[in-house]
């Protein structure tokens, strides 16, 4: 007789989220988005906490804004909002497991953040030419979706595999010339051009393009957002050095908290944001 199956259990997520506006900027025009749905239901989640994917999805998101004077700080406040009204009627889709309809539903909520940031822009004075990067890691029980756009980053941190690699790819010029091999990241982090983004939501862009795909995951699997103020502190190795082997001092904090005071402590020139999730 053929021995039972044995019981999928869901995955639980243990998630940390930290943001600083840093040691020049006068406020934080990054934005960072904790939540829990369902088909009936949006839930926003601490800055900390963990819960089991069995009943309710989970959305993660950073965004950088961009624009005078506070239309920085409006935009990509805007942007992580306008995903509370478009994810829970995508729901049901998920839990059917008809992912393809998923990639369907992050290009839309894409266009309509763009079209949204495109109007107040054009209706506001102060709000002209604001824009937002925008990256996103929606977790069902067995898959990570995600879209992108700009250089805000998702890593993702293999339980097996070891290392980390950055699943997103910068929208700059100088991204290009790094995934292409004619820089290392060294020369890409002290480039005069590494700010200067191709593509955001809103900004003047009359179209949009968001990178969207898809990883599996398992326990012990790390994932980590941020924006590119992080990333200005931080080489990857020591993003990687912090997540799976802090030293003593570091271990009693949490993820967030261990990479913001380091990229803090390196640089601190721009909007810092830091979210991580662990699988277990």
């Amino acid at each position: 007789m053929d021995s039972p199956s044995p019981t999928f259990l869901p995955p639980r997520l243990r998630w940390s989220c930290q943001t600083d506006r840093g040691k020049v900027r006068k406020n934080n025009e990054d934005a960072f988005l904790a939540m829990q749905f369902d088909a009936e239901e949006v839930r926003y989640l601490g800055r900390s906490g963990e819960d089991s994917t069995e009943r309710a999805d989970f959305v993660f998101a950073v965004s950088d804004g961009m624009g005078g004077a506070k239309a920085g700080e409006l935009a990509s406040r805007v942007t992580v909002d306008q995903m509370t009204k478009c994810l829970p009627k995508a729901f049901k889709q998920s839990a059917l497991g008809l992912n393809a309809g998923v990639d369907d539903v992050l290009a839309e909520l894409f266009e309509q953040i763009h079209r949204q940031l495109l109007l107040l822009s054009a209706s506001y004075e102060e709000c002209a030419g604001m824009g937002a990067t925008l990256t996103i890691g929606w977790f069902t029980p067995q898959f990570l979706y995600f879209a992108h756009i700009g250089d805000s980053r998702l890593y993702y941190l293999s339980a097996n595999e070891g290392g980390m690699r950055q699943i997103t790819e910068d929208d700059t010029h100088v991204g290009w010339l790094f995934r292409q091999g004619q820089i290392n990241e060294r020369e890409a982090r002290s480039h005069p051009r590494r700010t200067v983004l191709q593509k955001a939501l809103g900004a003047g862009h009359q179209f949009i393009q968001p990178q969207v795909g898809a990883v599996t995951y398992e326990k012990g699997d790390l994932f980590l957002l941020a924006s590119d103020g992080l990333i200005d502190g931080l080489f990857d190795e020591q993003i990687l050095q912090r997540l799976r082997s802090p030293d003593a001092t570091e271990i009693i904090l949490p993820p967030a908290d261990r990479l913001l005071a380091a990229s803090l402590e390196r640089s601190g020139r721009d909007n810092s944001t830091a979210l991580v999730i662990e699988v277990f």
